[in-house]
């Protein structure tokens, strides 16, 4: 997955200004208590922190999406 196609979700997950804020404030344990800012500047590839927030967030995420 490329970076834009995550974000692309992520924001039609959540819509944009919603996204943004999940994406710097929000820790997932599933990422080792990091944000997905943090998980994807650290280098975990985009698939990766996908799959963690369907994870974390199943009644969002709408099924075509995951």
């Amino acid at each position: 997955m490329r970076l834009t196609d995550f974000w692309a979700r992520l924001e039609e997950a959540f819509g944009p200004g919603y996204a943004a804020s999940i994406a710097s404030d929000q820790v997932l344990s599933q990422l080792d208590g990091r944000t997905i800012e943090q998980a994807l500047r650290s280098g975990e590839q985009a698939h990766v922190v996908w799959r963690a927030v369907v994870a974390a967030y199943p009644d969002r995420v709408p099924a075509r999406l995951r």
